[in-house]
Order: C-alpha cells, then structure tokens, then sequence
C-alpha cells in the first residue's frame, strides 16, 4: 500500500478520534481506514492505536508516530502547493509600500511596463517615508533604502545608492567651496529631516578617517525633492541619495561640493513577509524589479 496513504488514514484517525469520522473526513469507507492503518501497524510491527468499543486513542508509541507523520504529511502538502503556486499566473492586488522619492523618481515610470507583463495583477502602491509593518497593515511587500532592521522578513537586493553632498554653482559662487569637513560648520546647510539619524552626515575625510557631522541646518524638509529643488535653487548644500540628484547632477543646475575619497553608499532592498513559499504576484514583482535595476550601481543613476 502507499505508504504516505497509510500515514494519512492514521493521523485521520487520530485527529478525528474515531474511524468513522476519519472515513469521512478522507472520503472513503470506514473499511478502508481500517485496512490502512492495520496494514501500517503490520509493516511496522507495533500497535499505534488503543481499540475499545468507545474510543480510539493513539499507544505510547502511536503517538510518537503521530507526530512524525504529521510533519511528514504537512510537507508532502506544501510540496504540493508550491508546485501548483510556482504553475498559477500571478494575479490579484498587489499592495507596495515605497519611500516617496524612490517611488515618484524609479517605480512609478516602470510601472506601466510591469502591468503590461502581467495584466491580471492589480497594483496598489503606497508612497510614505515611515516604516510601515507589513503584515499587520496588509502590504504584500515594500521597498527599502539602507540598512535593515533585524526582523523575520525576507529580503532581496535589488541595487545600491550612492550619496552626495551638492549645491548650486550660485550658491558655491556667494558662499564659497567648503573644502574639508570642517569648513561645513560655517554653511548653511539643508536636513532630511526623514533619515533615521536625523541631522547627522556620515561623512570620510580624506585620510580615510569616519566622520560624523552634526551641524545645525538653516532648513529640514521631510521630502528628498523639496530639499533637492530647495539645493537647486541655491538655499544650501543637501546630502541625498544619488538616485534623487544625478540627473540634477548632470544638468549642471548642482555640483558635487567636495571630493570625497569613498561615497557612503546604501543598499535598495525589496522586504516581504517570511515562509517557504512566495505568492506569485510578489515572486513577478521582484524579479521585475532586479532585472530593471540590473544596470544600476551606486554612481549610475
């Protein structure tokens, strides 16, 4: 006899308290539980089930089993169900939490491209710049910028960034080139307010040394592209990501202000809840997601 239909019958039985309830809940005869578990007990040589007129319960050793063939049954069952989802067309909503600017500047333009590839997903994506909890408010995934924080989520790296100290050539001209660390303390200089170590710069000064700036700002603004818009219009130096000012970067409308011997660069990683098995529809989007961001190196934004 199959020997997981044997394991099955069994645990039925265990878990219904009876072979009738067991035949029902598997579909088949009372008879056919019946030979199944004694043709168990025979291939195994020990009695699992304690038999009276009123009850079934499983023996010492019965119960030992139980507990081995369940796991043994619940995987059998989740090999089965990853085949059957790795074979199911990703559909359904598929709800994102995404940082603001990273969402406006990079998601939101390749969007179109994803929903063409799969027109039966349904895309509802969140722009914020608070950690959001995934499980508990419902996202299927999120974007995320810069270190982890230590959880059970799942996570995959989709590139890097890069970041950069800038200001507008008018403003390097009236206030002049800060060209050491130092000389920041005397700028006026503009705060992202939604970084997590709030008004602090990580900076390298060019003996390699690891710097920590914490410098007043004349102005702190919890959007990366208000603060890069208030740098363009020459209100100060900002430090933002590379892929929020590269393209201001090479428009000229800001320069880079100070040579730096290593850039601090961060991580861009796609977050999604833990298990064995991925829903398709977050599987498509990611792997969307690092096939569009392949190119794409701290410096290449």
């Amino acid at each position: 006899m199959d020997r997981l239909t044997e394991m099955e019958a069994f645990a039925a039985v265990v878990d219904q308290g009876g072979f009738t309830d067991a035949a029902r809940k598997m579909g088949i005869s009372k008879s056919a539980v019946s030979k199944h578990v004694s043709s168990l007990e025979a291939r195994l040589g020990a009695r699992l089930l304690n038999r009276t007129t009123r009850r079934v319960s499983p023996t010492e050793i019965g119960l030992a089993y139980y507990d081995r063939a369940r796991r043994v049954l619940n995987d059998a069952g989740e090999a089965d169900s990853l085949v059957t989802s790795m074979q199911s067309a990703p559909s359904g909503l598929l709800r994102i939490s995404v940082a603001t600017d990273f969402g406006v500047n990079h998601l939101s333009p390749v969007l179109g491209e994803f929903l063409r590839d799969f027109p039966d997903i349904t895309v509802n994506m969140i722009l914020n710049n608070r950690y959001v909890e995934l499980i508990s408010e419902g996202f299927d995934m999120a974007v995320r910028i810069g270190e982890l924080e230590d959880s059970s989520l799942r996570a995959r790296k989709l590139t890097e960034t890069s970041k950069r100290m800038i200001a507008s050539p008018s403003y390097l001209q009236k206030y002049g080139r800060p060209m050491k660390i130092d000389d920041l303390n005397d700028h006026k200089l503009l705060h992202y307010t939604s970084q997590s170590n709030g008004a602090v710069w990580k900076l390298t000064a060019p003996s390699g040394e690891k710097r920590q700036v914490r410098t007043g700002g004349w102005l702190s603004v919890n959007d990366g592209q208000s603060l890069l818009n208030a740098a363009i219009s020459g209100l100060g130096i900002a430090y933002l990501p590379s892929f929020l000012c590269a393209a201001a970067l090479r428009e000229g409308s800001v320069e880079e202000v100070m040579p730096v011997p290593s850039r601090e660069t961060h991580g861009i990683y796609a977050v999604y809840p833990p298990g064995r098995f991925t829903q398709p529809k977050v599987r498509a989007f990611i792997d969307f997601l690092v096939h569009t961001f392949a190119d794409k190196g701290p410096d290449d934004w």
